[in-house]
């Protein structure tokens, strides 16, 4: 692993507590399905999602919840080529209006992946909710239905997300800096 410290708090708890707390009331306005599906990519969005949730209970939403793994990073800072569905998600989609959380839309080519793969599982309506958006890294024509957040081009970690499975549990999103060379195989 490329040596790093984290120092730069990019978003403190609090001001993820307030943009969360107003994406669940973005998403209550503008998903109102009595057949609402969320489903979160796995690992990164489990906090987010968790906490997006928790407020649906204020707007009378009560959605199935699942959750979908998708590799596209592996043990390092840039993501793959094609992201690969890992682990499937169990709840029969036909007809649903699902809603597909994760932590950050970074290249693009992860929530497209997902998108077709759970509209083409009988989905009526697949939408996308991400606490992160970096634009500068878009490499598909894709964009979130909810964001979170718009970052500078930097790695992050913090709530959900991680360096090489560290630092998820980080209560804030922190800047990675890389202090030596990468590893060479």
């Amino acid at each position: 692993m490329r040596p790093y410290h984290i120092k730069d708090v990019l978003i403190t708890p609090r001001q993820l507590e307030r943009r969360v707390d107003g994406l669940a009331r973005e998403l209550a306005a503008g998903v109102r399905s009595d057949n609402l599906v969320v489903i979160g990519i796995l690992r990164g969005s489990f906090i987010f999602l968790a906490d997006l949730v928790r407020w649906f209970d204020r707007s009378d939403l009560h959605p199935r919840i699942d959750f979908i793994i998708m590799e596209s990073y592996g043990h390092g800072t840039t993501p793959t080529a094609e992201p690969t569905v890992t682990r499937d998600c169990s709840i029969d989609l036909a007809g649903a209006d699902v809603v597909i959380v994760d932590d950050i839309l970074d290249t693009g080519r992860t929530l497209q992946k997902a998108a077709a793969h759970l509209q083409a599982k009988g989905a009526r309506s697949v939408r996308t909710c991400v606490l992160l958006d970096k634009p500068s890294r878009r490499v598909v024509p894709f964009e979130a239905d909810f964001v979170g957040f718009r970052i500078e081009d930097a790695f992050v970690v913090g709530y959900g997300l991680d360096y090489d499975g560290r630092h998820r549990e980080l209560p804030h999103i922190a800047k990675v800096t890389f202090t030596g060379p990468a590893d060479t195989p």
